[in-house]
């Protein structure tokens, strides 16, 4: 008899795990993910990535608003899975689920654990200028992140690289780590490796307080916030009473004031050296390449961002 996979993930992160899974012919029997969500104005209904990936591919999925409580568990416990696999899911699983799964609970998570532990590991990393990254396949236990570790995999931190684009590579790295081991002649009884609990870190979500750039800071540490935080929230400036959110953009060894404009090619001095912009997105409108936004924006050299 085949494996029964219960799948648990919500955004674009968990996507490729579930599709390999679909890929590969295994039987994932049910997926839950989070309940959408109303836009900030409240002009239309986003339902996750992972919903959507469901519907397209016509699988038995849930969304319910909490996990605990009696008539979720009841649900849960007449699947029987084997296995569950979670990715990304974005809510506390009681500890009370744990038990119903004959090989345990799975999770993917995108740090090298037990650095970053929590909600946004990716971005932290970057933001902390790490030099590393990678991916972790853990035992869930109760504490968040806290089990045991059966496989990771390492790899350099490129400081050109946006949050987004680092995400997608994990993302599929995930997958493949995930589909080695359920493959794996020995998945029925792996060897796990603790966590050395007093090396964790954790990576707490990301606060719209943190978001505007202090030019006032490194070049090197200016970018490395403006990528951790690209594409979503965005890390922005304020030019003539307006938001913008940089996109993307490179050290410079140009030296000028903090947040002065030092050219016509969008560079910003720093505490030393500089960021030149190269992508940027205006209040309300699609993200531009520098040269684009400055055919209809003009900000001149001398001007100063805040």
């Amino acid at each position: 008899m085949s494996l029964k996979i219960v799948f648990m993930g919500t955004p674009e992160f968990s996507v490729p795990a579930l599709d390999a899974l679909i890929k590969n012919k295994f039987n994932v029997i049910k997926v839950y993910t989070q309940p959408g969500k109303k836009s900030k104005r409240g002009l239309k209904f986003n339902t996750s990535p992972v919903e959507q990936f469901c519907k397209k591919n016509k699988l038995n999925f849930s969304t319910p608003n909490y996990l605990n409580n009696e008539e979720t568990f009841k649900t849960f416990v007449k699947i029987m899975p084997d296995i569950v696999v979670v990715v990304a899911y974005g809510q506390i699983i009681p500890k009370s689920f744990f038990t119903t799964a004959k090989y345990g609970f799975i999770n993917v998570h995108a740090s090298l654990l037990p650095k970053w532990r929590g909600a946004a590991p990716i971005q932290r990393a970057i933001m902390n200028e790490d030099k590393k990254i990678g991916i972790s396949l853990m035992k869930i236990a109760e504490k968040l992140d806290s089990g045991p570790v059966l496989a990771t995999q390492e790899y350099s931190l490129d400081q050109n690289s946006t949050h987004g684009e680092t995400e997608q590579k994990l993302s599929e790295v995930g997958a493949s780590l995930l589909i080695k081991y359920i493959k794996d002649k020995n998945f029925k009884k792996p060897k796990f490796i603790n966590q050395a609990h007093s090396e964790a870190t954790y990576a707490k979500k990301i606060n719209k307080n943190e978001t505007k750039i202090n030019w006032n800071l490194d070049a090197n540490r200016v970018l490395a916030h403006i990528h951790g935080l690209s594409p979503s929230p965005g890390a922005w400036f304020e030019y003539q009473k307006e938001r913008f959110k940089v996109i993307k953009g490179k050290v410079s060894s140009m030296n000028g004031k903090p947040g002065h404009v030092m050219d016509e090619y969008l560079t910003i001095g720093c505490k030393s050296n500089s960021i030149r912009i190269l992508e940027l997105q205006r209040q309300g409108k699609n993200k531009q390449t520098t040269k684009e936004f400055l055919l209809g924006k003009k900000i001149n050299s001398s001007s100063i961002l805040i």
